[in-house]
């Protein structure tokens, strides 16, 4: 009975993967990517936002708002316990961890002190690459990029490029009058 049920669901991934993946985006998912189109999952979990992508395998809690044209990638994590606001036209790689709250005081009093909340806000046109990490209490301004692996805990205005850990300014973004993007280092 088991193998007949693994041949099915193997079976079911396989059509699945034909019919949407492979013929759309030229590639092959684990099955719970396949669960739900990306674009049908970012409309019923933010059903205010307009062309959503959040992958299956992300996880979302709490009180998070995302704006239009956002993708969202595989295993990210937006905490939303605290509040986090994304804006439009935002790219979260592969990844991410977006944290609202710590529980640092918390599990160092054996549970007197409460969980410690603060909220994130991600400005419009951000790009964020794999793996970041952006904690409490952090404001990124509008286009603004920040670099794989990086993990910010402080705030960056508008325009920043900011790498490393702790992430730190190390460029700026100019948008062209042609619409075109220069980084500079």
């Amino acid at each position: 009975m088991i193998r007949r049920l693994m041949n099915w669901a193997s079976r079911i991934h396989a059509q699945m993967n034909m019919r949407f993946t492979l013929s759309r985006y030229k590639r092959v998912n684990p099955p719970y990517e396949d669960v739900l189109d990306w674009k049908q999952r970012g409309a019923l979990v933010f059903p205010h936002s307009k062309n959503v992508t959040l992958y299956n395998s992300a996880a979302v809690g709490g009180d998070v708002s995302v704006g239009d044209n956002c993708w969202i990638g595989p295993f990210v994590c937006l905490d939303g316990s605290g509040k986090l606001t994304i804006g439009d036209h935002c790219s979260i790689s592969t990844g991410v961890q977006i944290l609202t709250h710590d529980t640092v005081d918390w599990a160092l009093t054996g549970g007197k002190q409460p969980y410690s909340k603060s909220p994130v806000s991600i400005g419009d046109h951000c790009f964020i690459g794999t793996g970041a990490v952006v904690l409490k209490g952090v404001n990124i301004g509008h286009h603004c990029v920040i670099g794989a692996k990086s993990v910010v805990n402080k705030s960056l205005p508008n325009y920043s490029i900011a790498s490393g850990n702790p992430a730190t300014i190390i460029g700026r973004v100019e948008i062209l009058e042609d619409g075109t993007v220069k980084k500079h280092f």
